[in-house]
């Protein structure tokens, strides 16, 4: 079995040498890039080949890539590199990797055409000046054959570890067992179309209530799949770290009775959590932990790859012991580790690394999504971006001189966009090109400036750059999957600011390359009905299996009352609050324990807080504050103790609604007093306009599949396990509707039931409109063969 690496990967593991240099920099965009090799081949001649392809072997290493150039007249073979600024200014260590490149690339084309010699040569480009700086220097064919087999041999003994590991990985998950007696109710069905749509490279979507062991259901068979698929990574995706903690906990699990399990799990953080000095700057003139980070960068990856289990603290505990950034060490791990779990933004961000990596290898990878219903809002702000005028104001006025022109033509095409427009929020048909076209100079100009002067400029400035960068690149990528819109703000009537906003409604043209390049992908939640909305949104193959898993949990286990003739509508909140005050002290004195009370927005929230304090003051209530930090959200929860009694009250949609679990009496019963539909307001009514457009379902893409999400997930937190009794109240007459009805779960039955009410208290109004009765699975579903966990 020969073990393939790209010329590229090759160097860099064998000559990267000295410090970790983060320091800002700007480097040509991947569109100037190409230009500007695109220049350089365009000045030579005829007889010139670009894009080389060339590979050669050593042992059993397989050696490829391809050279950017060779002149078969000068027999001169080249390594076209981009710059901007004072080529004095690459550092060393970059320019010995970029020998070491043409060097092995020069063996390879004097090993194909049986050349003595050949002349090397390392071509800088300036795009700024379109000026090369050539580095040429002639080598014998036996100089370069010592040099590339001096690289192979440091990485030959790497690349046969790896091939044993990979063997000894493959052999250990094709015996690996289920580490408890017996699947759960549910759970060996979804398990079952995990391991199908991964042994025929599909993509499935599974629905299945929490309870029933999803994290470990999807984990074990897509491992099961990884030998036969020659399968090279899987990534499990989260959108929190609950989460995350989940997956781990799975996958410890799976290593109980084999502790030395040769499979590689990575838990990848970010940078904040990662930093052990955020108050440093990340090189080597300023952190301890960057200098000579590639000189020490060896013993530690292979300290952390001895063992197999790299969660957080034990990245940390190996960058301690060899005194290197942890972040970084894990960044350099993710190259190797078998299975990475991370947040989704490291695979469908604008610049994921697991992605970026995935294409540069050529993996073979799988994903897990874990709570796949949180994709869309995400998705949606990975391609958006904003520009703030105050922030950009601010910035001018402390601007170098040189960039006055630059900035100020900005803000006179800025301050002519809304100049005349007579709403606080309107949205545009196009993205402003002239604005974009100001923006792109004045972009290209700090560019220019942080070349020439890289040191003690300020973070508004950076700040600015980056924020115009992603604005430049969104605006060149807009279509009918984004809005451009302005909203009008300052102080007094003047309204003389604006923020700018290229909004993405519809993430699907961006992320449905990131599922394209993956071998097979499972999306699982307790809520992804309706099943063409999550499709159509985030852009998934035409062929998409769909499942809805059977409930574990029984009818009977959950009271599910939805209150007929009671309206939580905006124009009817002040005449709800006595009622459904009423209605939790009811519930509560009738079973009294732990409740939680969901709430459409704070202010809501606030009113009927105070109603139920002022007229129930003995039960307990917490509240969930706005801006709550990571150990005030954990004193929330600790409230809600075994054998305890209170109600806290939550925002639905926030933090407590879903990925909480409080299972027994922890907690009893929950209050829902709304629909959760998101709030009409000009944004939300572009976003519909433009969901009827694409899809036919306006008012159901935008408000009523994501409101009753959150309703689905928040009453999800009752029932955990399958001894767990508890009530739902469903707060608003619209849940008695056949509409609403059909969106939430198979297993629960819902009663309906009226309340007392006041006069003052409104009747309830005009029905929901039916959801489009487009079919819950419209794909076709998994082949079932004759292969399934049994016979595994």
């Amino acid at each position: 079995m020969n073990y393939q690496v790209a010329v590229r990967a090759l160097c860099e593991f064998t000559a990267k040498v000295g410090d970790l240099d983060l320091r800002f920099t700007p480097s040509p965009t991947a569109q100037e890039g190409m230009a500007g090799h695109a220049t350089v081949v365009g000045r030579r001649g005829p007889g010139y080949l670009a894009e080389l392809p060339l590979a050669g072997a050593y042992r059993n290493l397989l050696v490829r890539g391809r050279a950017d150039g060779y002149d078969p007249a000068r027999n001169c073979l080249e390594e076209i590199k981009t710059h901007r600024g004072d080529v004095s200014r690459i550092p060393d260590n970059h320019r010995q990797l970029h020998w070491a490149q043409v060097k092995v690339y020069g063996w390879l084309l004097c090993a194909l055409q049986d050349l003595e010699e050949i002349d090397l040569a390392v071509v800088y480009f300036n795009v700024m000046t379109q000026k090369e700086s050539v580095f040429q220097e002639r080598f014998s064919a036996d100089q370069l054959h010592h040099f590339f087999e001096l690289q192979c041999q440091r990485f030959i003994v790497w690349a046969e570890r790896e091939l044993a590991h990979r063997e000894a990985r493959d052999r250990a998950l094709e015996n690996l067992s289920f580490p408890w007696p017996q699947f759960r109710h549910g759970q060996r069905q979804l398990a079952e179309s995990v391991y199908r749509a991964a042994r025929d490279g599909r993509h499935l979507m599974a629905q299945a209530t929490t309870g029933i062991g999803k994290t470990l259901g999807t984990l074990f068979p897509q491992l099961k799949a990884m030998p036969g698929q020659g399968l090279d990574r899987l990534f499990f995706l989260s959108a929190k770290t609950p989460g995350r903690r989940l997956a781990l906990e799975a996958l410890a699990s799976l290593r109980q009775d084999d502790p030395a399990l040769p499979l590689r799990v990575l838990e990848h953080v970010a940078r904040d959590k990662a930093c052990e000095h955020p108050d440093k700057a990340c090189h080597g003139d300023s952190c301890p932990l960057a200098k000579g980070f590639y000189d020490r960068l060896p013993a530690a990856r292979q300290a952390a790859l001895d063992g197999c289990w790299l969660d957080q603290a034990r990245v940390r505990q190996v960058a301690r012991e060899h005194a290197i950034c942890p972040y970084y060490l894990s960044q350099e791990l993710s190259r190797w580790a078998d299975l990475v779990v991370c947040d989704y933004n490291y695979y469908f961000d604008m610049s994921a690394l697991l992605y970026a990596l995935t294409v540069l290898n050529e993996w073979k990878v799988a994903l897990l999504v874990d709570e796949a219903h949180n994709l869309v809002e995400r998705g949606r702000k990975m391609y958006t971006a904003e520009l703030d005028q105050g922030e950009f104001q601010a910035l001018r006025k402390i601007a170098p001189r040189t960039l006055k022109g630059a900035l100020e033509r900005v803000g006179r095409h800025w301050n002519q966009l809304h100049k005349d427009q007579q709403l606080d929020y309107q949205v545009y048909p196009l993205a402003p090109e002239l604005f974009i076209l100001a923006l792109q100079k004045a972009v290209t100009a700090i560019t220019d400036h942080l070349s020439e002067q890289p040191d003690g400029n300020s973070l508004e400035l950076l700040s600015f750059y980056l924020d115009a960068m992603a604005f430049c690149r969104l605006a060149e990528a807009f279509g009918e999957h984004s809005l451009f819109d302005i909203t009008r703000h300052g102080d007094g009537r003047a309204r003389s600011l604006s923020t700018l906003c290229l909004r993405n409604v519809i993430p699907a043209p961006f992320l449905a390359p990131r599922f394209e390049e993956a071998h097979s992908c499972t999306l699982f939640s307790a809520t992804l009905t309706p099943a063409h909305y999550y499709r159509d949104l985030l852009g998934l193959p035409a062929d998409t299996a769909w499942l809805d898993v059977e409930s574990p949990f029984r009818a009977e286990q959950l009271s599910v009352q939805a209150v007929r003739n009671l309206s939580t509508r905006y124009q009817h909140r002040a005449q709800s609050v006595q009622p459904i005050c009423e209605l939790m002290a009811r519930q509560y004195r009738e079973q009294p324990g732990n409740y939680l009370a969901f709430f459409s927005s704070y202010a809501y929230l606030e009113q009927v807080r105070e109603r139920f304090v002022r007229d129930e003051p003995d039960v307990p209530v917490w509240v969930q504050a706005r801006n709550m930090d990571e150990s005030a959200r954990e004193g929330f929860l600790e409230r809600f103790r075994n054998g305890g009694r209170g109600i806290g009250f939550a925002v639905l949609g926030g933090a407590f609604g879903e990925g909480i679990d409080l299972p027994g009496d922890r907690l009893i019963g929950a209050f829902v007093a709304t629909l959760g539909l998101p709030q009409v307001n000009p944004v939300n009514e572009e976003i519909r306009q433009r969901m009827h457009a694409q899809f036919g379902d306006g008012y159901d893409y935008t408000y009523l599949y994501p409101g009753l999400q959150k309703v689905v997930q928040a009453a999800g937190r009752v029932i955990r396990t399958q001894q767990d009794q508890g009530v739902v109240w469903l707060m608003d007459d619209r849940f008695g509707q056949a509409a609403i009805r059909q969106l939430l779960p198979r297993w629960w039955k819902v009663d309906s039931c009226r309340l007392a009410l006041s006069p003052a208290t409104p009747p309830a109004s005009a029905p929901v409109r039916p959801a489009s009765p487009r079919p819950a699975a419209p794909w076709e579903p998994l082949a079932q063969g004759q292969l399934g966990l049994d016979d595994l």
